[in-house]
């Protein structure tokens, strides 16, 4: 009867009420846009063109030199480009590790022990940054549980520290992003066939070749999601750099921050953020190309 009703409603007041009715359901998600993103981004495009910090009662005078930092200082670009080094280098290896972890456990793994090993990769996200990061000092630092152990295999070995180093970085960054490259790869790596790779092998295809023509083309899309889903965090993070890497460990992100909390700049540091943000979107568009030719954003 409902039915019935439905169809003897006029096309067009048909999709007026389905219109509302979209914009009814997506209304509370927009909503919340609106006030947690775009206000926000609101502000800080606001505060970039600032000349000073905003304070009650004081002028605003406005400029664009925030935006022109990376001419008239030159170390800003210098702290770019080790960011990006630090974010390429982060990205190599969890792809490096990430992807054949991922086939693994699309591929030679099954019931409780697979559900084991999907518990011990996603184990770091149920881990607190801060906690994580100072453990990882423990182990690098002179002294650490790194240097004890080249100590037991080589009695009389100098001391080894990793820590405040380029490595130390990039090993902190890499065990708290590893994750996404785990599972991103493994949505593709389970969803291909097992006739692919059994009519390889029947035609004597051996393992080599069947990894580098048939697992890594269809493994494609995943390792590019996980490689945009890393990178561009990466380059914007602060945390393990500032800790792990001391003062080797200036990115963008930590002079973002000093900017904000200890010189108290907002409106350089904004320009920054929108910098870095610009940065992301040639990424997104650079890489645009290739996620639809694979299919991962289809």
């Amino acid at each position: 009867m409902a039915h019935e009703v439905e169809v003897n409603i006029p096309r067009p007041a048909r999709r007026r009420r389905q219109g509302w009715a979209t914009a009814a359901l997506l209304a509370p998600a927009y909503g919340w846009l609106l006030l947690a993103v775009f206000l926000p981004l609101c502000a800080m495009l606001f505060f970039s063109f600032l000349k000073t910090s905003p304070l009650p009662g004081r002028p605003l005078f406005y400029t664009v030199n925030n935006y022109l930092a990376f001419i008239n200082r030159p170390y800003l670009f210098d702290v770019a480009w080790t960011s990006i080094r630090i974010g390429l280098w982060t990205t190599g290896l969890c792809a490096v590790i990430g992807l054949p972890a991922a086939l693994a456990l699309a591929r030679a793994t099954s019931g409780r022990s697979k559900h084991v090993l999907f518990l011990l990769i996603i184990l770091p996200f149920w881990t607190n940054g801060l906690v994580r990061v100072f453990s990882w000092t423990m182990v690098l630092r002179e002294g650490g549980l790194l240097d004890y152990a080249l100590h037991l295999v080589i009695p009389g070995a100098p001391a080894f520290s990793l820590l405040y180093s380029f490595p130390a970085i990039i090993i902190g960054l890499v065990h708290a992003y590893l994750p996404y490259m785990i599972l991103t790869c493994y949505l593709s790596a389970s969803a291909i066939e097992d006739g692919y790779v059994e009519a390889a092998r029947s035609l004597g295809a051996r393992t080599p070749v069947v990894f580098w023509k048939i697992l890594l083309p269809l493994s494609l899309p995943g390792l590019i999601s996980g490689s945009i889903l890393i990178f561009v965090p990466v380059i914007g993070s602060f945390m393990e750099p500032r800790i792990l890497g001391g003062r080797i460990g200036v990115t963008m992100g930590t002079v973002i921050e000093d900017q904000f909390t200890a010189a108290f700049n907002w409106p350089l540091g904004a320009a920054l953020s929108f910098i870095m943000l610009a940065v992301v979107l040639v990424i997104f568009a650079a890489s645009a190309r290739v996620l639809r030719a694979g299919g991962a954003l289809q």
